[in-house]
Order: C-alpha cells, then structure tokens, then sequence
C-alpha cells in the first residue's frame, strides 16, 4: 500500500506564481543596497533582517494581485 503524502495539494499545482518569485527577489535586492524600508509608505527604519526582507516581498506581491497564499493569523 503506498504511503499517503503528507501536506499535498488536491492539484499538485505550485503555492506561489513567479510573480511572487520577482517581488521577493526585487525586496532582497533593496535590502542588500540598503534602500528597503519597513512600515507605511517606507517610514520606517532601513530592513536588516533576511525574513522581513522576505516578508516584505510577499506582502507587495500580494497587492498586486500575484499568487500568494494568505497571511496566516497571528
């Protein structure tokens, strides 16, 4: 008897577009240059952090409309 996939999809299609994929890659980018920023309308402090990076790729992906799944609630 096969071994049933843990957390599989009923599709098998991917969780995130290459949309997201762009946006993410575009805020890792702003980061290393320093030029990524937290909070509205970029009033925050300078991003260190890899995940906030990250995050913040994922949430502007998601405003346009890119295949992302929701955030999930804290």
């Amino acid at each position: 008897m096969a071994a049933k996939k843990k957390g599989s999809r009923k599709s098998g299609g991917s969780k995130y577009g290459p949309a997201a994929s762009k946006s993410v890659e575009s805020a890792m980018r702003r980061k290393k240059r320093g030029t990524l920023k937290s909070g509205p309308g970029g009033k925050g402090g300078t991003v260190k952090s890899r995940k906030q990076a990250i995050a913040i790729g994922l949430s502007e992906a998601r405003e346009k409309g890119a295949k992302v799944p929701r955030k999930k609630a804290a």
